[in-house]
């Protein structure tokens, strides 16, 4: 493909790199100003989402102003609910919306399977993307899990428990796995768009992993995490499940290349579990970029210490936070790319 850098895909791969590539999840956003003034120009965030020229342009931000190893199309999870036909809305300072939720299961079997051209804004973001980044970097695709997923659709909300969500797995096992299935064949075919689009390497969020008991996840959540890590052979996949610490090993099953840690996964503690042939990906906390140029340096180089060069892509154990200023966030970059194992 002859990228410039391709850093990200060696390591996904288990190659031998120069040094440990870098990207940060959320780096296309708020804590960038050129993002806020490109936001700020539309009615909001889902406009933005849904205008492929401006979604190319924010996704490339990060690339030329950070300094990152990868960019990642700038969209939402939440476009699978409402491309299978439950409408969603983003509203300012408190997250997604959605007016109808599923509740029974005449209204599972409403809902339509999704397809790529359903989603073909951001299928078209990338090919923008792809032109614009000149194979300068790799471009990231992604979507959520289908647990998290089936979390909002039956929870309208965001939610500190989805306990709705959650007393449905008790309550209507039948609907949840004909809702997980649903959400699982459509995200197979959106992502499969992404990848003849352009995307190069494919990660899956599962957001809301850390709220199930472990038995829960092994039935509700990596049936349908292995069917997407199956489907997808064309480019490498990263699966970040945030706080299932309990499922590293289930996840190390997995036909993936990365795992994505959290700050609360111990590395050490993780690789050993996980084994040698995957490579992990993370997991800075993100509050450490509130401290002091000198504690994320040397935070940082604790990180990279502890992965070890092979077989780590450095990013934090979550999104970075909206209100972080980005001349720390360029001190982790610069800290992990001048970095000599």
């Amino acid at each position: 493909m002859g990228y410039q850098n391709d850093l990200i895909l060696r390591s996904a791969r288990g190659e031998q790199v120069e040094r440990t590539p870098v990207w940060l999840m959320r780096q296309a956003g708020r804590i960038l100003p050129e993002y806020r003034a490109v936001r700020n120009s539309l009615s909001g965030f889902k406009e933005l989402v849904e205008t492929p020229e401006l979604a190319a342009e924010v996704t490339i931000q990060p690339v030329d102003l950070l300094g990152v190893d990868a960019a990642i199309i700038f969209s939402d999870i939440l476009v699978i609910p409402e491309a299978m036909g439950l409408t969603y809305k983003m509203v300012e300072k408190q997250g997604p919306w959605f007016e109808k939720t599923i509740q029974s299961l005449d209204d599972v079997v409403k809902l339509k399977i999704a397809t790529a051209e359903d989603l073909d804004y951001t299928i078209e973001a990338i090919k923008i993307t792809k032109k614009e980044l000149n194979n300068r970097v790799p471009l990231i695709g992604f979507a959520g899990a289908p647990w998290t997923i089936f979390s909002y659709m039956i929870e309208g909300s965001g939610s500190k428990t989805f306990s709705k969500a959650r007393k449905m797995l008790f309550t209507e096992p039948e609907l949840a796995h004909q809702l997980l299935q649903k959400i699982t064949d459509s995200t197979i075919n959106y992502l499969k768009g992404q990848i003849v689009a352009g995307a190069d390497i494919i990660q899956i969020f599962d957001s809301w992993a850390g709220i199930l008991s472990p038995q829960q996840y092994e039935i509700f959540s990596m049936p349908y995490l292995k069917q997407i890590c199956d489907a997808i052979q064309e480019v490498p996949v990263t699966v970040f499940a945030k706080g299932a610490y309990f499922a590293r090993h289930t996840l190390a099953q997995l036909d993936c290349n990365t795992i994505g840690l959290d700050w609360n996964m111990g590395i050490q503690e993780s690789r050993n579990i996980i084994g040698d042939n995957k490579t992990l990906q993370g997991n800075l906390d993100p509050c450490v970029l509130y401290a002091s140029y000198s504690e994320i340096e040397k935070q940082t180089k604790e990180m990279l210490r502890t992965f070890g060069k092979s077989r780590h892509i450095a990013n934090l154990g979550h999104g970075v936070y909206p209100d972080t200023d980005p001349d720390k966030v360029k001190c982790f970059i610069e800290t992990v790319k001048s970095y000599q194992h």
